[in-house]
């Protein structure tokens, strides 16, 4: 479903070239649930976002369901992001002058599918927020500001989703059930997930751990969790 073939990052500052990422090649099967880990600025933050196509690679290929994202202009990778891939973010990034309803329902309205009022209140059912749909951020708790984020990344039935640090701003209580509601919809919608986290908790409820330092991919780990489940 993703892979990436030796993958840099170069920007230009007025000391000179910085290198972010150095190649980084991986694959991720379809299904899979993938956490990026890693001191802060050892490029994971960097690494989600190429593989989202929200900028664009040095050097080196990206392909997400076997589509070269490397080759593709800014608008060409936005139509792909709008077609295959959800976003989870830290900050939640929901628009605030728009109900719960109408955030959820924005991303089924931009990709053209039918009826997104009822898709949009069905998903808010699922995630447990029918009952605040016409409710404004400002209104909402972060937890329940996450869940309608999940809902509208979700919505769309994305092949991949991108999550960066889904917990970063939820307290203990709330990331347990933010981290229970993101894989439960994970496993239903059988979407291939690729997060970036400081919380190891939420990391070894993945699949694989990818683990950074420095721009570098230094470390790839099978969790316990899943070699538990495996074993079962």
């Amino acid at each position: 479903m993703i892979k990436a073939n030796s993958v840099t990052k170069v920007v230009n500052t007025s000391e000179g070239s910085l290198q972010i990422l150095r190649p980084i090649s991986f694959e991720v099967k379809s299904g899979e649930s993938v956490a990026v880990i890693g001191a802060s600025g050892s490029g994971k933050s960097t690494l989600l976002g190429l593989l989202a196509g929200l900028d664009q690679v040095s050097e080196g290929e990206i392909f997400l369901d076997n589509e070269a994202l490397h080759n593709m202009d800014e608008e060409e990778r936005a139509v792909l992001r709008g077609n295959k891939v959800g976003f989870i973010f830290q900050s939640f990034m929901l628009v605030q002058s728009l109900t719960a309803l109408e955030n959820v329902m924005l991303p089924a309205e931009i990709a053209g599918l039918d009826n997104p009022k009822a898709l949009a209140i069905d998903i808010l059912e699922q995630v447990g927020l029918k009952h605040r749909a016409h409710h404004f951020p400002n209104q909402l708790s972060g937890g329940e500001q996450q869940r309608v984020a999940i809902a509208r990344a979700f919505i769309t039935s994305p092949k991949i989703l991108f999550a960066d640090e889904p917990t970063g701003n939820l307290d203990a209580k709330n990331s347990e059930k933010i981290e229970a509601l993101l894989f439960q919809m994970n496993r239903e919608k059988g979407t291939t997930l690729v997060l970036v986290t400081h919380d190891n908790e939420l990391a070894e409820h993945c699949d694989r751990q990818l683990t950074m330092n420095a721009g570098e991919l230094v470390e790839t780990t099978q969790s316990k969790i899943a070699n538990k489940k495996e074993a079962v």
